[in-house]
């Protein structure tokens, strides 16, 4: 559900920019750092909204994967920890337990 309503917004975010960007076909230039280019200020406002989306996309997948990473490393860690405390704390038999009872 989370995600059907993540889609729908970034849906309509797009849907928005297409209709606003359709309507506004005047040329400007624009400079970046190598060089300058005349663009419709459509193309450009769809173009940079795509860079920032997939810019965005990869800087949370990235700390994503980080966090997967580091919870597997942990996971790792807890059970080969439990291993070990289990090797050294052996279960006690049931014959002791019988005789601890009476």
């Amino acid at each position: 559900m989370k995600y059907l309503l993540i889609f729908l917004v970034v849906l309509v975010i797009f849907i928005i920019s297409v209709t606003l960007g359709a309507h506004n076909d005047q040329v400007i230039t624009f400079n970046y750092l190598l060089a300058q280019g005349e663009f419709r200020i459509s193309t450009l406002l769809a173009s940079l909204f795509g860079a920032g989306f997939v810019l965005g996309w990869a800087i949370c997948g990235l700390f994503w994967l980080r966090a997967r990473v580091s919870l597997a490393h942990a996971q790792r860690k807890i059970k080969r920890m439990q291993t070990q405390l289990d090797k050294s704390n052996p279960p006690a038999t049931s014959s002791a337990a019988v005789a601890g009872r009476e």
